[in-house]
């Protein structure tokens, strides 16, 4: 939804990626919006948490804006009458109201029910960053790293990211966490970045989550490598739809790697997050259904799967091989299939 403030260009589901080779799987891949590299051991501190979509109203958090339940322009808000909540939450803020300051902001920034004025709304979030509203500190340090509406301070930024964190932001928490990372990127910026890391992590922010399998399941950030405990990061994480953490679940449910193996659960995770357009995920699944693990073999639904893996960019030798091995009749189902298939 806030694209726009954030600095660095953002993935799916930001890679934090795990340390097995991606093998044959490596190719040429014209979608890292979907397919991130699975080689690098390390969390990559250049990502940032995106910020969620648009709440329903229903959902909508007052703590956010640190606004009174009872506030008008709010409730206006909650109503989805932005419009309404713009004109009540302007004249307070005005006046110096930190709450309105921030909901005002908000508003600019998304567009809702007012032209989008990025500028404006940079100016309104600094007013109730000021005041101390956490998500709004949040905010004005996203735009102080990228310095595109205000001018560029890394070290403003990153008291404000740390404030919003001790406050309780998870979105703050984990970007936090990534520039500490960036400042440091050896053991002692892991280090520090890691109880960050958890707490966005255990309020289930999955881009948190994920960073902490990787933590674990390479032994980083003051923490014993425990592919368990990787593993039961990757559950939480897949499970909120990370395509990322789906794969490589996936890929150590089929290995047998921090817990049972079971080659049925691992195919079901592979299968979702090639649904979900993960183009690495499709070419495993082709793999999948071609071997048979962990479902019948099907030759003409794994030569689909590889066909749209290949449209998205990724060439992977040994599956030319495989696919140009198919007879005329078996290219022609497959390709059928591929023309059905996300």
């Amino acid at each position: 939804m806030r694209r726009w403030l954030l600095l660095l260009a953002l993935t799916a589901a930001p890679g934090l990626a795990l340390a097995a080779n991606d093998g044959p799987d490596a190719g040429t891949r014209a979608a890292p919006k979907m397919d991130r590299p699975i080689a690098n051991p390390l969390p990559q501190p250049a990502t940032v948490a995106e910020p969620p979509p648009l709440p329903s109203a229903d959902k909508i958090d007052p703590s956010r804006f640190g606004a009174r339940p009872a506030d008008a322009a709010y409730g206006a808000y909650q109503r989805g009458l932005y419009k309404t909540a713009y004109n009540l939450a302007l004249e307070r803020a005005r006046n110096g109201d930190p709450a309105a300051q921030a909901l005002v902001a908000e508003i600019l920034s998304r567009g809702l029910g007012v032209p989008v004025n990025q500028a404006e709304a940079a100016k309104w979030y600094a007013r109730a960053a000021e005041r101390g509203i956490p998500e709004a500190q949040f905010q004005y340090a996203l735009l102080l790293l990228d310095g595109r509406y205000v001018k560029k301070d890394e070290k403003a930024a990153h008291a404000l990211l740390q404030a919003s964190a001790e406050a309780g932001n998870q979105l703050a928490q984990f970007n936090f966490a990534q520039l500490l990372v960036q400042e440091d990127p050896g053991d002692a910026g892991f280090g520090r970045a890691t109880p960050y890391y958890e707490r966005a992590a255990a309020a289930g922010l999955a881009d948190a989550q994920y960073a902490m399998s990787q933590i674990y399941a390479n032994g980083i950030g003051g923490k014993n490598k425990d592919d368990a405990e990787a593993r039961r990061f990757l559950v939480l994480a897949a499970r909120q739809n990370y395509d990322t953490a789906q794969l490589d679940l996936a890929q150590w449910l089929i290995d047998g790697r921090g817990g049972t193996r079971d080659l049925k659960s691992g195919f079901g995770w592979m299968k979702r997050a090639a649904e979900g357009g993960n183009v690495a995920a499709q070419n495993r699944l082709a793999k999948l259904y071609r071997g048979g693990i962990g479902v019948d073999p099907d030759i003409v639904t794994g030569a689909a799967w590889y066909m749209v893996a290949r449209r998205a960019g990724l060439v992977d030798n040994q599956m030319e091989g495989f696919l140009n091995g198919l007879d005329q009749d078996q290219t022609r189902q497959a390709l059928q299939k591929a023309n059905r298939l996300p």
